[in-house]
């Protein structure tokens, strides 16, 4: 009898314990959305908690070159939040820190009669998931006296509206940041690399001239990337002649050669003789590629070993590391500007909206990773093949044709989607863990098995066009040296 009325009164009590805990969760606040964050002090540039000359000093040090200061600092110097660093900037924080007080400062902009953001829009609670941008110089720089893009000055002030005022003010900024690492480079320039600036500086004039503001973007863009992580100094002679390759096998696909051949009035061979004769003047392989061996030798275990650690640094990226990649694949400017020139179907022969994209992106990731190549190659190999469902689930007839269907914020148009990104990478990284002889053998074998599995004019094209991929890869991969731009 005694346990009957235990056992009812616990029951009782638990029923009341329930309810008394529904009433709880239902009628209490609770924390709903997991957010993380951190509070940012706008104008804090030395990140010590107040606004005073120290900060003046090193703002001074940002406008002079921004690109040498962490994306936060500089984020942090634009305190209107226009996405510049414009004059307005300039004298708002400058009377911000003679009086390291933003109320007093407010009350002095407001006696002249002039705005003065209010304290707290110095404050911003920036979410861990925002990608932070840096701002578009908009201030005079001092290089541009002696700086070889002659039009910057015009750039700077020239009138516009909308998207072309835009593109202006960021082929200002990116042809200051050039102009600056130029300065730097300049000195210790080998003959052909001068050659090289030479003939790009050229084009870049050419496209202002006639108002190709986009390419001339871009063109400055890669002029960049080259000057702050690029040198040909203690570069291998293989790896330095790999881009001459490339420019041999974009001009046959438009030689009367290939055409004849594409029409059906040459063969196959007389194209693997061109291609034959290339890899022997350009790099010093001798090659019969219609009868190159197979690509991989299974039998062998060192093929393996490279492929477990190739595996080893793919698992190894974090969930941090692709969180970080593909904010800056879908918020940053650069790259998005770069990823976004695609052409209408089978208009991209020669690969020329591909390789800036993937410079870029590699730069990135070698950023995330500390440096460390093969870890960077991991984490763009599986990145590539990260699937954007929301994509495919775009009925096709609704997408324009030059959108990558596979990987909508990878490089490349509709027919190559995430391929040519793999080849650029997967080549590039083999480079590594063998040599770049090595891998561009590799390529080739794979490219002639390819081709043998369905000859034809389309194979064919594709087999050229992944090649070029292949050797942009290997150059990039092998010769980016990341901690230029600090020497």
């Amino acid at each position: 009898m005694n346990a009957r009325i235990f056992t009812r009164a616990l029951l009782y009590a638990l029923a009341l314990l329930g309810a008394a805990l529904a009433a709880v969760y239902y009628t209490l606040p609770v924390n709903r959305v997991n957010m993380r964050s951190r509070l940012v002090m706008l104008g804090d540039l030395d990140n010590n908690g107040k606004w005073d000359q120290a900060d003046q000093a090193l703002l001074d040090s940002v406008l002079a070159d921004p690109w040498t200061r962490p994306a936060e600092t500089v984020y942090k110097a634009d305190v209107n939040r226009n996405g510049l660093l414009d004059e307005e900037d300039v004298y708002l924080l400058y009377d911000l820190y003679m009086t390291g007080d933003p109320y007093k400062a407010r009350e002095y902009f407001s006696g002249a009669g002039r705005p003065f953001p209010y304290p707290r829009e110095f404050f911003r609670y920036v979410p861990d998931t925002e990608y932070l941008q840096r701002p578009v110089l908009a201030v005079h720089n001092p290089v541009l006296a002696a700086s070889p893009l002659k039009f910057l000055a015009e750039a700077r002030v020239k009138k516009a509206f909308g998207y072309r005022e835009r593109l202006l003010r960021e082929i200002y900024d990116e042809g200051v940041r050039f102009s600056l690492a130029y300065a730097r480079r300049a000195p210790g320039l080998l003959p052909r690399e001068k050659e090289y600036a030479g003939l790009k500086l050229k084009r870049c004039a050419a496209l202002w001239r006639a108002g190709g503001y986009y390419e001339l973007l871009l063109e400055l863009m890669a002029l960049t990337e080259d000057a702050e992580t690029l040198t040909m100094k203690g570069q291998p002679e293989f790896v330095a002649q790999s881009l001459y390759l490339r420019d041999h096998l974009r001009g046959l696909l438009d030689s009367g050669l290939y055409k004849a051949y594409a029409a059906g009035r040459a063969p196959a061979s007389e194209v693997f003789k061109e291609i034959e004769k290339h890899l022997a003047q350009d790099m010093g392989i001798k090659a019969d590629l219609a009868s190159m061996a197979p690509p991989r030798n299974f039998l062998e275990l060192k093929n393996y070993a490279d492929r477990a650690r190739w595996q080893y640094y793919k698992s190894a990226s974090t969930r941090g590391d692709f969180r970080k990649l593909l904010l800056f694949a879908q918020y940053d400017r650069r790259y998005l500007r770069a990823a976004a020139r695609t052409t209408r179907r089978l208009e991209d022969t020669p690969l020329e909206n591909h390789n800036l994209p993937m410079v870029l992106l590699f730069r990135e990731a070698l950023r995330i990773q500390g440096g460390d190549k093969l870890a960077a190659v991991g984490l763009l190999d599986e990145a590539v093949r990260v699937p954007f469902a929301w994509v495919k689930s775009i009925p096709r007839d609704k997408l324009p044709a030059s959108v990558a269907l596979e990987n909508f914020l990878l490089p490349g148009n509709k027919e190559d989607g995430s391929d040519k990104s793999r080849h650029w990478n997967v080549f590039g990284g083999v480079s590594l863990y063998k040599s770049p002889e090595e891998s561009l053998k590799l390529a080739l074998a794979r490219e002639v098995k390819d081709f043998r599995e369905n000859p034809s004019p389309q194979a064919m094209t594709e087999f050229i066009r992944d090649t070029m991929a292949n050797l942009n890869g290997i150059y990039y991969v092998v010769s980016l040296k990341p901690d230029l731009k600090e020497n």
